[in-house]
């Protein structure tokens, strides 16, 4: 039962892996995954790599390095139980890969494990993942815009994303939020994100840390009449995040989203607005050359 549910989430998910295949963030991210699988494997060069075997077998792997590539299969699979989206998934596994080929080459020469080292620091400062630029109904805040449109009409209900650009978790996040988006915005239920780092008073202001060790990010913040509501995840006394899945299902269920949307969509755009709300599946409006706003290529 697990084969065919491994083998349908994979076909599932191919469109999305195919795309992967022209990115050169995930084309590294496998070379550096299995560089010790390749360079154990290639003929010409494993003919010169030591072993523990007792046939003597270069080409193949000793007991010891199949225990550590079954204990980083374990591993994975034991972090991806949380994981959410495909990229999450992703991440992990490249993660503890080069993990177990830093001692896998350590443990063979430690000229290969330090080359390979470097090579890991080198790929985290200057390769990072691709942003999510897919469909969405999000409304980008700066802190000048932030105030204002959380206050601007007091009918519509905010749910706001407090994210940074350096987190992985607020970037396997943002296809999961632009999903919501796309499925619920409307009149009085609009969805918006602001950058905590790169705001940092903001996020103060909001009571959002962005420490890693606080684990606050993302945060998402329901707003109504200008007001915070409630939020997810919840900060315990130490000002850390209690743990909370930030799936699909339970956004809808903890933010009631059904029941928020059913409620909204029947606001109707007032009269004699400035800036009236646009209509259910539009597209925000262009802002002039002296509204502060930002796009998907500000972040």
């Amino acid at each position: 039962m697990g084969l065919i549910t491994g083998v349908i989430a994979f076909f599932y998910h191919l469109p999305q892996i195919y795309k992967w295949l022209f990115k050169p963030y995930y084309i590294l991210s496998i070379l550096m995954s299995s560089a010790f699988l390749i360079l154990r494997k290639c003929p010409g060069l494993c003919e010169n790599l030591n072993t523990e075997r007792e046939d003597g077998n270069p080409c193949d792997f000793d007991w010891r390095e199949v225990e550590i590539l079954m204990f980083l299969s374990a591993i994975v699979m034991m972090k991806n139980r949380r994981a959410i989206t495909l990229e999450q998934h992703a991440g992990n596994l490249f993660m503890f890969s080069k993990v177990a080929n830093v001692i896998l080459f350590f443990r063979l020469d430690i000229r290969l494990g330090i080359f390979y080292f470097a090579l890991c620091i080198a790929f985290v400062m200057t390769c990072k993942p691709p942003l999510y630029m897919g469909p969405e109904y999000i409304k980008y805040f700066s802190e000048k815009t932030i105030d204002e449109e959380l206050n601007h009409d007091t009918r519509v209900t905010w749910i706001v994303e407090f994210y940074a650009n350096w987190s992985p978790e607020c970037q396997s996040f943002a296809p999961v939020f632009a999903d919501l988006s796309l499925k619920y915005n409307c009149a009085g239920l609009r969805f918006g994100k602001i950058d905590a780092g790169r705001y940092g008073e903001v996020a103060q202001r909001y009571k959002v840390s962005t420490s890693p060790l606080a684990k606050q990010l993302p945060s998402l913040v329901l707003f109504q009449s200008g007001r915070e509501v409630m939020r997810r995840p919840m900060v315990d006394n130490k000002c850390r995040a209690v743990s909370w899945t930030f799936s699909e299902e339970n956004i809808i269920r903890e933010f009631n989203l059904n029941e928020l949307y059913e409620a909204s969509k029947k606001i109707k755009k007032g009269r004699g607005e400035d800036n009236p709300l646009p209509p259910e599946g539009s597209e925000e409006p262009q802002p002039g050359p002296d509204t502060p706003a930002e796009s998907k290529k500000d972040q």
